[in-house]
């Protein structure tokens, strides 16, 4: 099904949308002192650190690869490319690109990595190199664009000013079998990406946010969320099971529509919003997308690695948006929503966070989902406690505001993929792992077997 466009301009006029569900303004509340924000402009001293109106501007160096060794015919029987050690600009975030986003890279990709300001080199370590389950649905607007290129998952590593790659095609795989008549895909470059330096921390009371200082796609990407919180703030603050339960019945015409009956629904928890870790609003494409619903959430992990520390998660969360929208070619940051490992919950692709807003992340199942990325891999490594936890309280309220039961089940119309043919109606579970979907590892074994966890707590804070 495909999602429907909506102007950011115009967004920004009206400063809300009239989708499906309208909270009310008055449980808007400012940012609670404390909070960090995501600026790089100069303020005078003694002040808190707001965000700037342009967001933390990041950069990315994009380097081709090269046949590597002996292996220097640079035609289809090309085995291995890829770029020996060198000094480059610094950069925390790795992945490799390729020209035809239809093209899957059969083989490995190892990178190894020098910190900063060191000669200290890291070991190899391996990229994700199946990423394309992680897109928009065949035949949507986002997939046609032109721009969209293949990609591997994106490597966290760090500071960094030096790198070294090899690609390698799979051994037993033969140049006149792949698709394209070559063993590695064509166009092949590693991305280096910068997420821009972190603002200092807030060193006094909270601010009212200043609208006037923020641009017109910065004012368009908080506006949607102004039923929530103040325009141009950090994050939308938390409420109790009670408070969110007035507001939806509020919004759904107060008690005499509703009944005695009190709606299932979790207490809305506190999301750090993209001008709370920075998005750089102006490298996305300007106009939000939706889908008519929300009716399943998707887990995903973001396979990046877990060598990072929660204060660091908003530089992943800029790195993985430009990696997302400069290298890979989407609209915008491909998930919904991103929880880092302490439970924080951050706004992931912009449109508001109440709203049905059509992401990138379960290639055939974007329409009515969200997708829900935590930060780190988790085929081996056991997720922690409190991001388990931060599915679960996203999603009782998330699911809540549109009466979906996060212990049950749903049918969605797939949009094409490597597990259901387009068109057919597939019963998934409510709460989801993205190889329920896809056949992918995805969201990795440790985390996807603690959905039946989030899934029984996501109902209970519901109220079922």
């Amino acid at each position: 099904m495909r999602g429907f466009l909506t102007s950011s301009i115009g967004v920004t006029c009206a400063a809300a949308l009239a989708l499906p569900l309208t909270l009310p303004s008055s449980t808007a509340r400012a940012a609670p002192p404390g909070v960090k924000t995501a600026s790089s402009a100069k303020e005078a001293p003694g002040a808190a650190a707001a965000p700037g109106a342009e967001g933390i501007p990041g950069s990315t160096q994009s380097l081709p690869l090269a046949p590597l060794g002996s292996d220097r015919s640079a035609g289809p029987a090309e085995r291995e490319q890829g770029l020996t050690r060198r000094d480059v600009r610094p950069f925390s975030l790795v992945g490799v690109v390729w020209d035809d986003p239809a093209d899957e890279l059969h083989g490995t990709v190892q990178v190894r990595t020098r910190a900063s300001g060191t000669t200290t080199w890291s070991g190899w370590q391996h990229v994700e190199t199946h990423n394309h389950e992680h897109a928009a649905d065949p035949e949507t607007p986002e997939l046609g664009t032109g721009k969209v290129r293949g990609s591997t998952a994106p490597l966290w590593v760090g500071d960094s000013d030096g790198v070294e790659i090899r690609v390698r095609a799979e051994a037993d795989r033969h140049a006149d079998r792949a698709p394209t008549g070559s063993l590695l895909p064509k166009g092949l470059r590693l991305e280096l990406v910068d997420p821009g330096d972190e603002p200092p921390p807030r060193g006094g009371p909270a601010e009212v946010p200043r609208a006037t200082a923020m641009t017109a796609e910065a004012a368009a990407a908080s506006a949607v969320n102004a039923e929530l919180a103040p325009l141009g703030a950090t994050v939308i603050p938390g409420l109790t099971k009670r408070q969110t339960e007035a507001d939806l019945i509020a919004a759904r015409g107060g008690p005499e529509a509703v009944g005695k009956v009190r709606p299932f629904i979790g207490p809305r928890p506190r999301i750090i919003t993209r001008k709370g870790w920075g998005a750089d609003e102006r490298i996305r494409e300007r106009n939000f997308a939706y889908t008519k619903t929300v009716k399943a959430a998707f887990v995903h992990h973001s396979a990046s690695g877990n060598n990072y520390r929660c204060s660091q998660s908003g530089s992943v969360l800029r790195s993985i948006y430009r990696y997302h929208v400069r290298s890979s070619g989407w609209r915008d940051f491909g998930y919904n929503f991103a929880v880092d490992r302490c439970g924080n919950i951050y706004e992931g692709r912009a449109g508001g966070v109440a709203k049905p807003v059509l992401g990138a992340h379960t290639r055939g199942f974007n329409a009515k989902s969200m997708g829900i990325a935590v930060l780190g891999t988790y085929s081996r490594a056991t997720p922690p406690k409190a991001a388990v936890n931060a599915i679960a309280r996203l999603t009782a309220w998330k699911l809540g505001l549109y009466g979906v039961n996060p212990r049950g089940t749903t049918y969605l119309k797939s949009g094409g993929g490597n597990l259901y043919k387009k068109g057919r109606s597939v019963r998934l579970r409510v709460i989801s792992g993205h190889r329920d979907g896809f056949a992918t590892e995805c969201p990795g074994s440790r985390l996807y077997n603690k959905l039946g966890k989030a899934r029984s707590s996501s109902a209970r804070m519901q109220g079922r």
